[in-house]
Parts: structure tokens; sequence; C-alpha cells
């Protein structure tokens, strides 16, 4: 294969936060993938909730524009006891969500469980594990990280989308195994 017939794709990572948001953009080509950016838009200055909505709106369009992404990975909100810090946070996640959408990026969600397992194989790993292995994985200097791990949890996004990306598809869907020999009578035993 020609590196002119590899797939090429941008994939922006967003990991929501109504203090600090992180972003990170990964550049895939075929089935190798390298950190473009990394950064968070940090809101802790802004008093007003509805002010850091339209902050949060403004700097993804921004971040979209300057980077072109093909697709858009976000983190889901997780479920936790405080129900008021969960409704900012989905607020958060739906505005970056509608400056995806008004820039016609298709937007895919993950959970935090499934992205730390994409990333380290434990669905239980700390923020700095994820950011240590990203930094192995993709090769990132120390100089290119910053100090806020929701950069890094948000390129942890991008890269889960880009492991993804990788399964195969299938168009039949099987139950068991019995039900796939059934659909597929040809394969040899």
């Amino acid at each position: 294969m020609t590196s002119a017939s590899k797939i090429e794709k941008i994939i922006l990572g967003i990991d929501p936060g109504t203090n600090v948001m992180g972003y990170g953009v990964l550049k895939v080509v075929g089935s190798r993938a390298e950190m473009v950016a990394l950064g968070v838009i940090d809101l802790r200055k802004l008093g007003d909730p509805y002010l850091k909505l339209g902050k949060i709106f403004e700097r993804v369009q921004g971040i979209i524009e300057s980077y072109l992404p093909d697709e858009m990975a976000i983190e889901a909100p997780f479920f936790g006891k405080n129900v008021q810090s969960m409704l900012k946070l989905g607020r958060a996640q739906g505005v970056a969500m509608a400056a995806a959408i008004s820039r016609d990026v298709p937007i895919t969600e993950y959970a935090p469980l499934k992205v730390k397992m994409a990333i380290t194989g434990n669905g239980q790993a700390s923020k700095e594990q994820v950011a240590g292995m990203l930094q192995r994985m993709l090769q990132i200097k120390d100089q290119d990280l910053t100090p806020f791990y929701d950069a890094t949890d948000a390129l942890g996004v991008a890269y889960c989308h880009f492991l993804q990306m990788g399964r195969p598809v299938t168009t039949k869907s099987y139950s068991s195994w019995k039900d796939f020999v059934q659909k597929n009578p040809n394969r040899k035993k």
C-alpha cells in the first residue's frame, strides 16, 4: 500500500469541563497516529456559568477552524453523586457538541471507563497512568505535555476513537457460535 492510498484523518478529542476543558488533536495516517496538539480551555477566571458556556462554544469552534478535524470524540459525563456537577458537566459537553455540529463534524461519545480500558487495559486507571501510557505510545516529549490532565484525558478520548476505527465492521450480527454456523453454511469446519 502506498502512502497516497492510506487513509488520512484528523480526530479532535474533548474532555468536557466547566472550569478546565481539555482538548487533544490526533493525525491518523493509515494505522499510525501522532499528536498534533494538546491543550486546555481555562475557564476558571469566568464567574458566570453562561459566559463559560459561551466561551466553550467559541473556543471549540476556533479549535475546529484551526485543525479541521474529520471527527470529534468526546468523553461522556460519568454518573456521580453530585447532581449539580453532572448537570454543569452535561451542559459543557452539550455546548462542545453543538460547536462541532455547527461545523458539520461527526461526534462519537465514549465512557471514561472505555477510554481508560482502551489506553491502559485497566478501566480503573488513574489520570497519571493514562497520561504516561499516551506519552509512551505517541512518543510525546515532556516539554509538549501540559500540567493539566484534562488535556491528556482529551487526547486519550481521541486515541480511543482511533483504536475503535481499526475494528472490523461486519454486516452480519451473530447471537452465538451456533447462529454463526447457521448463517454461514458454506464455511468449512
